[in-house]
């Protein structure tokens, strides 16, 4: 069985687990450790994934694997919240982080730009609206230079919460 089998199996255990322990899957990243296989899971959920939620999860999806036994070698799993620093990948996340800054590479140039720190205005089902910061603008107060930038999702090279 390959990566992309087995990552899929890993998944669908997870979604199953998931949906009963209440909180949100948002990734099953599954890549070769020193001792075998490593199977990290990150999970989220409103207000943020404590240990509990993360002992939980583990525990349940252990049980699974040790049951259907998917994966043919020794394996260590890891289940973890997406961190502060976590990417941002489509509407749901952008709407979930309104308010917050973000850090945005694009794969090709907005407003002369492939770079952006902002915050979040809004997010509709194929672009985010952020509101950054431009010096540039001459002739107006410092707490007025903003500008509105439109971007959408299939131009995003990157993104994640802005921590600075």
């Amino acid at each position: 069985m390959n990566f992309k089998e087995l990552k899929e199996i890993i998944t669908n255990y997870a979604t199953i687990v998931s949906e009963q322990e209440g909180v949100e899957l948002r990734s099953v990243e599954i890549y070769p450790g020193g001792r075998g296989l490593i199977v990290r899971i990150f999970i989220d959920k409103e207000g943020g994934v404590t240990i509990k939620d993360c002992e939980h999860f583990s525990r349940d999806i252990e049980a699974i694997l040790d049951v259907e036994d998917p994966i043919n070698s020794s394996y260590t799993l890891e289940v973890s919240s997406p961190g502060l620093d976590r990417p941002l990948k489509d509407k749901r996340d952008f709407l979930r982080n309104i308010g917050r800054n973000v850090q945005i590479t694009t794969k090709e140039k907005i407003a002369d730009r492939t770079f952006f720190i902002g915050k979040i205005l809004e997010a509709g089902d194929d672009w985010v609206r952020i509101e950054i910061y431009n010096p540039k603008i001459k002739g107006i107060k410092k707490k007025e230079k903003t500008e509105l930038l439109f971007i959408p999702f299939n131009k995003i090279l990157k993104a994640q919460i802005y921590i600075g």
